[in-house]
């Protein structure tokens, strides 16, 4: 199969039938043999429905129902596993993404060899109290993980069917996976600009909400991708620091008491005592927190777990096979 096209919707009932008949036109032009595969995330509305109907007009379609809203993360990862396309493209379901891009997304991950492609909607049409946060949004992510990609967020991307079987996504992670591939070794990353249509049906679910859990999400997984597997590294370090400091000060103040003191002051009349005690009790308190992370990362089930591209077995070792 070429093409597993996967859209995770909440309460988009009034666009399904367009943006399914506008899909299978393109694949049907362009002659791809594929499947779309659609993901309610616990709709209230008529989408369920809608998605079986349409599976009986247009038998590429298939589809999940979630018992309760989950997210689009939840979503997305649930099409990931059962997709089975060689290329895996993911868009919207508000049909503000336009299904017109799908081949041109086909060929830059067949042909150009990448791994990841991009979207990037130059002209949005979307109001502002959406775009200036969203810009926020991909500049912040931009410097913290080094990706140069000026839309992270765009829902409109493909993928080599290698990467969604090796990833997890979770939480608010589908705005990272960019980087969740950038961490299991799928470095080859493109982005290619896409057209951005005016939503004609339902409203739009983003929300305060998500763009805070979604700078949450950011600092989760650039920890984790720094530090998931030797938290010591980090703890440990700043621990050790904290403590050391603390104790400067601790000897600072022996030091004064006993040899330049001439007013018989208790070492416990100096601010500069509980500061120093603070620090030290917070850095040990650090460095334990290390080693018990440590630990639990030690006896993770995949603390061997690694992303193997390929495997060569010389002759003299099929032969003994």
């Amino acid at each position: 199969m070429d093409i597993s096209v996967v859209i995770p919707l909440f309460n988009e009932e009034e666009s399904l039938d367009e943006l399914s008949s506008w899909i299978d036109r393109v694949m049907k032009a362009h002659s791809f043999s594929y499947e779309l595969i659609m993901i309610d995330d616990g709709s209230n509305d008529g989408s369920w429905k809608k998605i079986e109907e349409i599976s009986t007009k247009i038998p590429e379609v298939n589809g999940i129902k979630f018992r309760r809203n989950y997210g689009k993360s939840a979503a997305l990862n649930s099409g990931f596993e059962m997709a089975q396309g060689n290329v895996i493209i993911t868009m919207d379901a508000d049909l503000q993404d336009s299904p017109e891009e799908i081949p041109d997304l086909y060929k830059m991950i067949v042909e150009d060899d990448l791994d990841l492609v991009s979207g990037w909607k130059r002209k949005r049409k979307d109001p502002i109290m959406k775009t200036m946060p969203s810009k926020l949004f991909n500049w912040t992510t931009r410097k913290m993980t080094g990706i140069q990609l000026r839309d992270f967020n765009c829902g409109l991307k493909s993928y080599r069917k290698e990467l969604v079987k090796n990833i997890e996504v979770y939480g608010e992670m589908h705005r990272y996976i960019p980087v969740i591939a950038k961490w299991a070794g799928f470095i080859k990353i493109g982005e290619k600009e896409v057209d951005h249509q005016v939503r004609k049906y339902g409203v739009t679910k983003f929300g305060v909400e998500r763009f805070v859990n979604g700078f949450l999400d950011l600092l989760s997984i650039s920890f984790v991708s720094k530090f998931g597997k030797r938290p010591m590294h980090l703890f440990g370090f700043v621990g050790t620091i904290m403590f050391m400091l603390g104790f400067l000060m601790a000897v600072y103040l022996g030091v004064d008491k006993l040899y330049y003191d001439t007013k018989a002051r208790l070492i416990a009349d100096d601010p500069l005592f509980y500061i120093a005690l603070v620090v030290m009790i917070l850095g040990t308190q650090m460095f334990l927190s290390g080693f018990l992370a440590e630990m639990i990362a030690r006896s993770s089930h995949d603390r061997n777990k690694y992303q193997v591209e390929k495997v060569l077995k010389g002759a003299s070792s099929r032969i003994n096979e």
